[in-house]
């Protein structure tokens, strides 16, 4: 389950960032307008949006497993299609339909690992889902930065998507269903077989987590999202990862258009630079997700990432290599903060809300990285990076300020799934 999952959150990672190791090329092939650089880079977050808000909600109705392996024939399919993708709206389709069915991912996966992770380990896997996710998208940019690229070149790297998006599928044929929305469904007897053959919990263990998750309701509305109880934890999911993502999208998809109006003399250099801190800082980052309170940790790293972009706000016209300082420190905190994305949801939702709670979080927050990446290169070329800088700050601050408001402590939960282990 952990392996799958891990390699649905490197497809994500790869696809979302290939698309801007390839944009300068197809800028020339296809002619692109800006409003078409735009959709194209915010093409996938557009789909992610739709897949994780109609694909959740699936999920919660007919169960996590048949979900998590049919997005992947999909996002196969699709992948592999871009190949033949030479006009600006074909790709644009092909990457809204790998957008949709990553989507699913985004709200199927973490709630699956989340529903058998234990509790002692489910901070660390959760957030490692990120750090494949960095992976993904570290490889996809140093692909693009050192592959000489011309235009058969980039539709080949599109569609070299297509072969770990295949390799997921092959591996999740087979992957049992969640046991405990199994339970709240009323099927206990199969939820116990589960955790008997997968988790080797004795038939006594099994029966009563199976008894402890079937007491959550099962007819849940997606209004329930909103309920007294629950709606500040939702809207606090909302806005905190929406004011995470916006930013982080928005930049490292136009990286290079960063550097160059940074005017750094060796930008292939400098990108590498910044690949290897959001590898480094991912991987740094699983220890205080593991360590420190989801709460304390969430308002920390809003507090110093707005700083770092105010900085380069504030430094805008100096040299370049001085701008680069808090870029750095930026990427290496992002990464590691980052992994709280996939920790935090799963928490705040109980299962038989779950997939929908995630998804829908997952959702909204593409809205604002597709936003973020539509907005951002236009803002570059017509405000120039101090001023973009800036109102992405301002982003940040309000993600520190309502975390500061609402954050829950989720760290020790005890949710009904910890009684398998």
């Amino acid at each position: 389950m952990t392996a799958t999952t891990f390699g649905a959150n490197f497809c994500d990672g790869y696809a979302l960032g290939i698309i801007g190791a390839v944009l300068p090329v197809l800028d020339t092939t296809m002619h692109l307008s800006g409003v078409w650089q735009g959709l194209l880079g915010a093409s996938a977050l557009i789909g992610l949006f739709f897949g994780s808000i109609l694909l959740g909600r699936v999920a919660d109705a007919i169960g996590r497993q048949k979900v998590y392996l049919y997005n992947f024939a999909l996002i196969a399919i699709a992948s592999a299609a871009q190949f033949w993708a030479h006009t600006p709206l074909a790709l644009f389709a092909l990457r809204l339909v790998i957008g949709f069915g990553l989507g699913a991912d985004y709200a199927v996966g973490p709630t699956l690992l989340s529903e058998f992770a234990p509790r002692r380990l489910r901070g660390l896997l959760l957030g490692a889902l990120t750090v494949l996710w960095t992976v993904g998208y570290v490889l996809a940019n140093i692909l693009g930065t050192y592959i000489p690229i011309t235009d058969s070149a980039a539709h080949w790297l599109l569609a070299s998507g297509a072969l770990p998006a295949l390799l997921v599928l092959l591996l999740r044929i087979g992957i049992p269903e969640s046991p405990s929305w199994l339970a709240t469904r009323g099927r206990a007897a199969e939820a116990a077989e589960i955790r008997r053959t997968y988790l080797g919990q004795s038939a006594a263990t099994a029966e009563e987590a199976a008894a402890a998750t079937s007491e959550q309701p099962s007819a849940v509305r997606y209004r329930d999202l909103f309920a007294p109880g629950q709606a500040a934890k939702t809207w606090f999911g909302v806005i905190f990862y929406s004011a995470q993502v916006l930013p982080y999208f928005a930049i490292y998809t136009f990286m290079s258009q960063i550097l160059s109006t940074m005017h750094i003399s060796d930008a292939n250099t400098q990108n590498l630079m910044l690949n290897l801190a959001l590898l480094l800082g991912g991987v740094i980052g699983l220890w205080p997700v593991q360590r420190m309170g989801r709460r304390p940790f969430t308002i920390g790293t809003f507090a110093i990432l707005a700083t770092c972009l105010a900085a380069m706000a504030v430094l805008n016209g100096v040299s370049g290599w001085v701008l680069m300082v808090p870029f750095l420190v930026y990427t290496f905190v992002m990464a590691g903060a980052s992994n709280i994305t996939q920790v935090y949801p799963p928490e705040l939702f109980p299962t038989a809300l779950r997939g929908s709670g995630v998804g829908f979080l997952n959702g909204t927050s593409r809205v604002a990285s597709a936003v973020g990446t539509f907005v951002l290169p236009v803002s570059l070329s017509r405000l120039g990076i101090g001023w973009s800088m800036g109102w992405m700050a301002l982003v940040l601050l309000l993600g520190t300020v309502v975390s500061l408001g609402w954050a829950p402590e989720t760290r020790d939960t005890l949710t009904a799934e910890d009684w398998q282990h």
